[in-house]
Formats: structure tokens, sequence, C-alpha cells
């Protein structure tokens, strides 16, 4: 897929790539860059600007998901490391690999998550993968024991966000795995 340079862009696309660029994602530190060496947008983003209609909802909700919602960094990450994982997703492993390390997950729980494994004491993020993998393999509907064994330490609404994770990240893996976008050359 042909990456689009901001001089190639139509109006659509320009409202899109401005509202990406000048976002929640380019405040703060850059774990990854969002723009490459000629200005197109990396990962997911670039695919974004295709379909502009389609690309600004999905950043709408991707924006809401990584800044909006009750979830912890770490929660957030692990989360989405397990999607990268069960996709084979390399951009998101790439990019959320080093996002994760900023929010506190060890070198350890970052490989065993590549692994699509993860052990920890905090209850809420045990369970939070847990979810993952149930949405990751469609083990959906659980049964009722199951159901209160995660509700309990998440809470209603951070399943919620959980799932809405889990979907957002995996439609992107798609997008990345089917035009084959993979880690940025030099990374």
């Amino acid at each position: 897929m042909a990456g689009l340079t901001p001089d190639h862009l139509d109006g659509a696309q320009r409202a899109l790539y401005e509202q990406i660029v000048s976002g929640p994602r380019s405040a703060g530190p850059q774990h990854f860059p969002l723009v490459d060496a000629t200005g197109a947008l990396t990962g997911p983003f670039g695919i974004m600007l295709h379909v502009p209609e389609i690309g600004r909802s999905l950043q709408d909700l991707g924006a809401a998901i990584r800044y909006r919602t009750s979830l912890t960094a770490r929660v957030r990450e692990i989360a989405i490391l397990s999607v990268a994982a069960a996709t084979s997703c390399e951009f998101e492993a790439y990019a959320h690999e080093r996002v994760g390390r900023a929010a506190g997950l060890t070198e350890l729980e970052i490989e065993s998550l590549a692994r699509g494994e993860f052990e920890g004491i905090d209850p809420v993020e045990v369970a939070a993968y847990r979810l993952c993998g149930l949405l990751n393999q469609d083990w959906l509907p659980v049964d009722e024991s199951e159901f209160i064994d995660l509700r309990t330490p998440l809470g209603e609404s951070t399943l919620i966000e959980l799932v809405v994770l889990v979907g957002y990240y995996r439609t992107l893996a798609q997008l990345l795995n089917l035009f084959d976008i993979g880690v940025p050359p030099g990374d």
C-alpha cells in the first residue's frame, strides 16, 4: 500500500491527517514514529487515510481507548500486546512493546506477552489478560462462574472497555497484516 504523503492528500484525507498528527498521539513522548521521513503516517494511520470516512471513526475510537478510559496504562498495554501476539501483528508488537516499557512493563513481561503468556500478582492485570485471551480465541460467551471471576476484579466498565479495545486492535491488526505493514525499515 502506497504511503500517502501530505502533498498527495485530498481535502478529507488532509483533515484526517491533521487530526491524527495534532491530536493526543503526538503529545508527550513519542515511543514510535507517527510519520516517516517523507511525512507519510506510519502503521494503521497510513491505511486509515485511504478511506478517510472510516479512518476518522477508527481514529476517534482509538483515541478514546488510548486516552479516555479507566484502564491503567499497564492494563491497556497488556491487552494490546495480547492482541499483537494472538494476531502475529509485527507493527502492533513493535509499537506497543515500546509504549509498554514506558507504562512500566518489564522485559520479562513483554517477552511473556509475545509468547502468548502473562503471569502477574495484580488481580486486575491477571483478569484483564484472561479476558483478552478469551476474546482473542473467540471463547465467548463464558459460563456464569467465569463471568463472575472476571467481573469481580475488573468491574463492568472495565469489561466493556477491554472488549472494545480488543476489537479495535484486532481490526488494526487485520488491516496491518492484510497490507503487510510491518516494522518500519531500520527498526
